[in-house]
């Protein structure tokens, strides 16, 4: 079983932590179909379309 072998300082704990909150945000490209802004290898939310196919039904309010 991994133990440490010496125990982190309170001050690197904390500098590690420092950056958990640093993460980017999704790269979105444009839908085929509807030119939506969506996320890369997700069906299309607001036309249901995936690689230029229908995949799922979404209703039309």
């Amino acid at each position: 079983m991994a133990v440490p072998k010496k125990k982190k300082s309170p001050s690197r704990r904390d500098m590690r932590r420092a950056n958990h909150d640093r993460r980017t945000p999704p790269n979105l490209s444009a839908c085929s179909n509807c030119e939506d802004l969506t996320m890369s290898h997700h069906v299309c939310p607001a036309c249901g379309y995936y690689k230029g196919r229908q995949v799922i039904e979404v209703a039309q309010d």
